[in-house]
């Protein structure tokens, strides 16, 4: 079914986790070198765009960018995540990260500079090497054997800071090689700090250049500790607000709120939303290594649809040159005419405005072109990578789903993210269904002559209340039916549909439960059952 994948996808590993990510490796490898890449080697794609992709860009490990002004804890971030340093850290007030750094694994630690790192054939850092020496020598991969990095790298980036100065300073184009990285890595997470808010000039400019990986961004509002709830209310409205100004879409961007180093927190007055902030902040995190052959996938969908709209752009600009006389002219009149060319394009080919490369950059680039060297349309190339995606791509993608559902989750371990999982101080412990778990009383006893008392005055008959006389109580509540319903299904132990005492004490139990602000278990777990309800459970286990 399968056979146009080749045997680049290597054999299927009994039990292992990662045999859909090896198959759809090999798969996406063998489409991109047959059906996409000539394409984009004709209309030279790899000029105006992104370089080609190589063999480390489809074996990689999920990848997480960190970008923020200085001083918003980037670093102490990946610290806090791992749990210990890693060569090449450096912590302070001031901008102390200078250098892009890879964090990896490795089997002993140490350092890779920038040079090395772009001719290892390993590492998805060969094309790196285009922005030359004064890049490289800003660039290097940290290793360390960290639980942790067996499944994801992390890249710190350099402080980004305010005016012309620092733009100009760097000596290589930072945008553009947070671009590289942006169409490169699984997940973008922006740092702000709650006293920093501002957006500067260039930082403003590094979030623009992730244009189309928006589905990747992620925003972190760290040291929320610092302020009290009022405060960090007004600072999370004024970090929305900045954040309109910048990114250009209709969708509310996801913002985790807390404090990410491991030190005593200074307010404590939101302890619980910092908690339940980073646990959501983590499941994100650790789904990556499992949507990372949907994320490839992904990516290359959108290479294609890009790739396919630069050969158009191409060879119309082909077209329209003079064979002798003018060519110059003519030259600027079609990059002046570019905005009028793309929405004569988006009629005639059908294509989205969205699926267009940006309309100034793209006239900067063909400044530099000789129009009369571009190469006309070949139907051919087109129908090819229409071919893949209407098609290859959508078998991929049924693979995908069908090997997923057949192997275990893969998820992140150690460091930080295995402080969340279990243990007294997993997230929720004790609290809502979960209270009383590992206690020897029954939790709804303490409140019991309470509801006893409310019980008493429904006239029960024969020891029960019937369900009538529990509903008059329980719409008190004022929660919605369809969840009394099912409070009532789990109170009512025996099925009898009637409640006796410790019946009705449960079912207020779970109103309080749902009230609180929890949610409901979706059966009664074992430390809920009533004591005179258990041997009937034990009976039916």
């Amino acid at each position: 079914m399968f056979s146009w994948l080749g045997k680049q996808g290597g054999g299927r590993e009994r039990g292992g986790g990662t045999d859909v990510v090896q198959t759809v490796t090999g798969g996406l490898r063998d489409l991109y070198l047959r059906k996409l890449l000539p394409l984009e080697e004709h209309y030279r794609f790899h000029e105006f765009h992104s370089p080609a992709l190589e063999e480390a860009d489809f074996e990689n490990k999920p990848m997480v960018l960190l970008v923020g002004q200085y001083s918003t804890g980037k670093t102490t971030f990946i610290r806090y995540l791992l749990e210990q340093d890693f060569p090449g850290m450096r912590i302070g007030p001031e901008p102390t990260t200078d250098s892009f750094i890879a964090v990896m694994y490795g089997e002993t630690e140490g350092n890779v500079p920038g040079n090395a790192l772009v001719v290892d054939p390993k590492k998805p850092f060969r094309k790196l090497g285009r922005f030359g020496n004064a890049f490289l020598n800003r660039f290097m991969c940290s290793q360390l054997p960290n639980e942790v990095l067996k499944s994801i790298s992390i890249i710190d980036s350099p402080g980004i800071l305010s005016g012309e100065k620092q733009r100009i300073s760097r000596g290589y184009d930072f945008c553009q090689v947070l671009q590289w990285f942006a169409e490169r890595v699984d997940r973008i997470i922006l740092l702000f700090d709650a006293h920093k808010l501002d957006i500067s000039d260039e930082f403003s400019e590094a979030i623009k250049s992730f244009r189309g990986q928006d589905d990747k961004i992620r925003v972190v509002l760290n040291k929320a500790d610092q302020v009290d709830t009022q405060q960090l209310m007004r600072v999370y409205g004024a970090l929305m607000w900045s954040l309109g100004k910048v990114i250009d879409t209709p969708e509310v961007l996801r913002v985790y709120i807390g404090s990410f180093w491991a030190h005593p927190l200074r307010n404590t007055d939101n302890r619980k939303l910092f908690e339940a902030e980073a646990q959501d902040l983590f499941k994100d995190i650790q789904s990556l290594p499992q949507k990372a052959a949907v994320r490839k996938l992904n990516d290359l969908i959108k290479r294609a649809r890009l790739a396919k709209v630069h050969a158009y752009i191409i060879s119309y600009l082909k077209k329209e040159m003079p064979s002798v006389f003018g060519k110059e002219n003519k030259k600027k009149e079609l990059i002046n005419k570019l905005p009028e060319i793309y929405i004569q394009l988006q009629r005639e080919y059908h294509i989205s405005a969205g699926d267009f490369p940006e309309v100034k950059k793209m006239q900067e680039q063909l400044e530099n072109c000789d129009f009369t060297k571009f190469h006309s349309l070949k139907p051919k190339l087109i129908e090819t990578v229409d071919n893949m995606l209407a098609n290859k791509i959508a078998s991929l993608m049924n693979l995908i789903r069908q090997e997923e559902s057949n192997m275990p989750t893969e998820m992140v371990h150690g460091g930080a993210f295995d402080g969340t999982m279990a243990g007294p101080f997993g997230h929720g412990y004790g609290e809502g269904a979960k209270e009383g778990a590992d206690e020897e009383e029954w939790v709804v006893a303490k409140d019991k002559p309470a509801y006893d008392e409310i019980f008493y005055t429904l006239s029960p008959i024969n020891g029960k209340i019937s369900g009538i006389s529990a509903k008059k109580e329980m719409v008190t509540s004022k929660l919605p039916n369809s969840v009394l319903g099912k409070i009532w299904k789990l109170a009512d132990c025996d099925g009898d549909g009637m409640l006796d005492d410790e019946e009705f004490a449960l079912a207020k139990h779970l109103i309080k439960i749902k009230l609180d602000g929890y949610e409901l278990p979706g059966t009664l777990p074992s430390h809920l059952v009533p004591p005179s309800h258990r041997k009937i459970f034990q009976t039916a286990e």
